[in-house]
């Protein structure tokens, strides 16, 4: 009976240490463990040498404990050493319980909570169970050396209350220091301990510094508002501007949404105010159908460019509700569009779009091949009322607005000899309808019927050699036949036409259809893959277009004007090592370039780097009046374990000057992350003013729950 009780006691001290199992949960086997165990004369139960008591995930380490039954004392001689699981640690030199078994006293003790925070004190109160109280405590998450080093940062306090049942850590008289010099003094501070995922409080702040704004300082607030949704608020603050930035996120059973947005007083636009939003959403909904969403607005062209809140120089916002199914295809979608370019005009572009789409395949036993019907409606809508061009002689008049549907039944099959040749066969018909308005220049109503074929060859031959390596050459040849001549509609969707290595066997390469290539035309190239089990893999494909008559529609950087297209030369290399280039070109018969693109990346141990080289030879059509040369350069190198730097330039060859260049530095260890970083933006499609930005973070690790990344331990040198 001594015995039992005394057990249960040991238990107890854990139960109270950890907090307490749940009434209703059954009660687990507890084991004593110890090189002696015998009763004294005054009815005192000794268990000592090595001792150890277990029940569940919970282990008590001592070199004796003393249970009086009678008085109900328990007495625990250290080092002792407590552990629940991998969550909590407690060291002790000497403990002892009440003989209400739910308060305790650990004397020299530390606190070791998930394996990130350490707390230290003189000694360490239990009280019912929930709270641990810690006198003349210090607490960090960074490694303790026992040379006598301080640890980086440390937070010391008269007293440290841990809250097991809120997963709080709560301060009193508080002293925060860096290398054990004290830099802050809080007199009441509250905390989350790492095994709490999401708590309300304020996050690591951070310095941002731009030639336009100043310095400022940025403070976010964390508020949990339940456990599905939450809001960030962060006042930003400098001599220049008076911003709260915004978050707000909610997951749902079936779907979520995130916003982030901000509102700005600042001396840019004295008296005026600014902002933004940035949002989206998805849900999934019954019968397989998914809603999306994407918002974004701001205040005036230029606000993003100068905050940094994002990068690009055109906003998109839509709804799209689409399905998605092995043998159909449904979307219908709603865009607003707004440029941030200072020379275009948003009421003469199209701002609001309407497009939708449905697919079907159908396999008939009786023709053999797939049978695929499509329908897509589109339209587009400017702001503008003019039916004519205006002043700004951009040869697109700027109030028309442009609504079409379009359908198509095709029968696609393909054959496979057993010469090797395999054949794709596929014929149908299309139908155009269009209504055009707002344009003087223009029959309102246009419509069309157009057939098509086309018959596509391969004769794929593939060789293996001894070493493992394989090499496949496949030539490939198309002639296609579109009827019917072109309708007189305006090119309000097709003014971008890439020629590359995916579309070199299309019926057309136009990227919309409201344009058709016409009459018949041919296409013909080779293939080259090699597969080296070492690592040495490439391909090659070499292609050309040929045609009876040229198609005027087509751009002169298109590479597809004329009779005889451009050569289209396209490849890939990886070699071992981890390198990689890939690369695309449009030659044509004297050898000029009118669209050329290099890309390339190098994987190394400590690091990678890539870059990039593109050309687009100068093209009024496609509204490029000087020809576009740009270098980008990118690369991130790990110096070692806690230190990473990182680079980004993007030069314009063209024009001889840099366009855009950044660097970062990063401090990443066991207790803290420290980042560094500048950026500058000598010129941009919004702003015409060189920026330039600083930001400064610092974040302790340890009051958040683990965010997965890997993180090193410093070493403790001798």
């Amino acid at each position: 009976m001594l015995l039992r009780s005394f057990l249960f006691a040991v238990l107890a001290f854990a139960a109270l240490t950890f907090g307490a199992q749940a009434q209703d949960a059954p009660p687990q086997p507890a084991v004593l463990i110890a090189d002696q165990v015998y009763i004294t004369r005054d009815r005192t139960l000794v268990a000592q040498g090595n001792v150890e008591a277990f029940q569940g995930t919970t282990q008590i380490r001592a070199s004796a404990i003393r249970y009086n039954q009678d008085t109900g004392a328990l007495i625990l001689e250290g080092p002792i050493v407590i552990t629940d699981g991998d969550d909590s640690v407690i060291l002790a030199d000497a403990g002892e319980l009440n003989n209400r078994l739910r308060s305790g006293l650990l004397l020299s003790a530390r606190l070791i909570l998930n394996q990130q925070l350490q707390l230290a004190a003189q000694q360490i109160n239990q009280v019912d169970g929930r709270y641990s109280q810690l006198y003349k405590a210090s607490v960090t998450s960074c490694r303790i050396c026992q040379d006598g080093r301080p640890p980086l940062w440390q937070i010391r306090a008269r007293r440290i209350v841990h809250d097991k049942v809120e997963q709080q850590l709560y301060f009193d008289e508080a002293q925060f220091r860096i290398l054990n010099v004290p830099v802050l003094y809080i007199p009441h501070l509250r905390l989350p301990d790492p095994k709490l995922k999401r708590a309300t409080g304020f996050l690591a702040p951070s310095i941002r510094t731009t030639s336009q704004l100043g310095t400022g300082l940025k403070l976010p607030y964390f508020i949990k508002l339940g456990d599905h949704r939450d809001l960030t608020i962060t006042p930003y603050l400098s001599s220049a501007t008076r911003t709260i930035e915004l978050r707000y996120r909610q997951a749902f059973k079936r779907g979520y949404i995130t916003f982030d947005g901000a509102l700005t007083r600042d001396d840019q636009r004295p008296g005026k105010l600014r902002g933004y939003l940035i949002g989206s959403g998805a849900f999934d909904l019954e019968r397989d159908y998914k809603l999306t969403f994407s918002v974004q607005a701001t205040s005036d062209r230029s606000y993003f460019s100068e905050y940094g809140y994002f990068g690009g120089d055109r906003l998109s916002s839509d709804i799209t509700l689409s399905r998605t199914q092995h043998d159909e295809y449904i979307r219908a979608s709603v865009y607003n569009f707004e440029s941030l370019r200072d020379g275009d005009i948003n009421d003469n572009l199209p701002t609001i779009v309407l497009d939708g789409e449905y697919e079907k395949r159908l396999f008939p036993q009786t023709w053999g091949g797939e049978l695929r019907l499509s329908l897509r409606a589109h339209s587009h809508r400017r702001n503008s009322d003019r039916d004519t061009d205006g002043p700004d002689a951009d040869l697109i008049v700027d109030g028309r607005d442009v609504a079409r549907l379009h359908g198509q039944a095709e029968w696609l099959r393909r054959f496979t000899y057993t010469s090797g040749i395999v054949a794709d066969l596929r014929m149908g018909a299309s139908f155009n309808i269009f209504d055009i308005t707002q344009d003087q220049t223009f029959p309102q109503n246009h419509s069309e019927v157009v057939p098509h074929a086309a018959v596509s060859l391969r004769y794929p031959m593939v060789r293996h050699f001894g070493s493992g390596v394989t090499q496949m050459l496949e030539p490939v040849a198309q002639l296609a036949w579109t009827g019917g001549n072109r309708l007189n509609v305006p090119n309000d969707e097709s003014t971008r036409v890439e020629f590359d290595e995916g579309n070199l066997l299309s019926l057309s390469r136009f990227p919309r259809p409201d344009r058709r290539e016409r009459k018949t035309v041919a296409a013909i190239g080779v293939n080259w893959t090699r597969f080296d089990p070492t690592g040495w893999n490439a391909n090659v494909s070499v292609g050309q277009v040929l045609r009876g008559e040229a198609d005027t529609a087509f751009s002169a950087s298109s590479g597809l004007t004329g009779t005889t297209s451009s050569f289209l030369i396209a490849g890939q290399v990886k070699m071992p090592g981890g390198f990689s280039i890939l690369g695309r070109s449009l030659i044509d018969e004297n050898m000029d370039f009118a669209k050329a693109e290099l890309r390339g990346t190098w994987d190394f141990r400590n690091g990678w780097i890539s870059g990039s080289y593109i050309w687009l030879d100068a093209d009024p059509a496609e509204d490029r009046v000087d020809a576009v040369s740009e270098i980008f350069l990118h690369g991130n190198y790990q110096i070692n374990n806690q230190w990473t730097a990182r680079a980004d330039w993007r030069f314009n060859v063209a024009d001889d000057r840099a366009a855009t260049a950044g660097a970062s530095l990063k401090y990443d260890n066991e207790c803290v992350t420290v980042d560094l970083s500048v950026w500058r933006s000598y010129s941009s499609s919004t702003s015409v003013e060189p920026t330039t930005n600083i930001g400064f973070n610092v974040g302790l690790r340890g009051f958040a729950a683990s965010t997965g990344t890997e993180r090193y331990l410093r070493s403790c040198r001798k």
